[in-house]
């Protein structure tokens, strides 16, 4: 997916010139073991994913729903949309808003800055939550965002769901150093896709999950899901829900 810098990062501390929306939290129900930043897509807000997560049986997972600052959108001819970064068009070929996506992420883990020692954190999304997401998981591998600052938060899950892998094809050579192969083997990741998508097209799915697996990211799992749209279904969910409850420890 092609995406263009249109983002401020500065210093230690990343920032953009826009501002975050609102951030909606849904509390465990049962003992907190695992807390989740989960990002919306283009246009969307945190309080729509924060009700679905809401109603999910996965009562010891801590959601975090962020909104996206609301900014000028390339796609929509400049016209503003809440976004965690900028997007041109939708093919293969364009440049990445790395500045972007090294505020989205950053802000990301300063979300899961604060929680506790013993809690394991993961990130997911559905579209460009779930590429932010994905994005978050090569921060982690790296130990660095893209602008070489270090990345401060101990992944233990990703999630990505209708989305892609941004800088998929810069990832080639950077996973050698021994640590960092270590930690990218290690992370558990989930990417999910319908066949039937007419946003972010399925081979994009596809495409990201063996771009990470060939990178070195082993415990990669990619789910298609034959008749489903840009959108979700009970199924996935389920199957989500699932593989989340195997994939951390979670008690019933």
């Amino acid at each position: 997916m092609s995406i263009s810098g249109a983002a401020v990062g500065s210093g230690r501390n990343l920032r953009r010139a826009v501002e975050f929306g609102k951030t909606h939290v849904v509390r465990p129900k049962g003992k907190h073991q695992a807390t989740i930043v989960w990002l919306h897509g283009l246009g969307d807000n945190g309080s729509s994913w924060s009700q679905l997560l809401e109603t999910l049986p996965l009562p010891n997972i801590k959601w975090i729903c962020p909104t996206a600052p609301s900014q000028p959108i390339s796609l929509f001819g400049g016209f503003p949309s809440t976004a965690w970064f900028d997007v041109v068009d939708i093919n293969e070929n364009g440049p990445d808003d790395m500045e972007g996506l090294d505020v989205a992420a950053a802000h990301v883990a300063n979300l899961l800055s604060n929680e506790p020692a013993d809690i394991k954190l993961g990130v997911g999304g559905f579209s460009m939550g779930a590429a932010t997401s994905l994005y978050s998981a090569t921060c982690f591998a790296l130990g660095k965002y893209g602008n070489g600052n270090p990345y401060p938060i101990n992944l233990s899950t990703i999630i990505g769901l209708s989305g892609w892998l941004p800088c998929a094809k810069t990832l080639a050579g950077k996973l050698e150093e021994e640590q960092i192969k270590n930690r990218a083997a290690s992370l558990p990741i989930i990417v999910c896709h319908g066949k039937a998508d007419d946003v972010v097209p399925f081979k994009f799915g596809e495409k990201s999950s063996q771009a990470l697996l060939s990178n070195g990211f082993k415990k990669v799992t990619f789910k298609p899901y034959s008749a489903l749209g840009h959108y979700t279904i009970p199924q996935e969910m389920d199957e989500l829900c699932a593989w989340l409850t195997s994939t951390l420890g979670l008690e019933g």
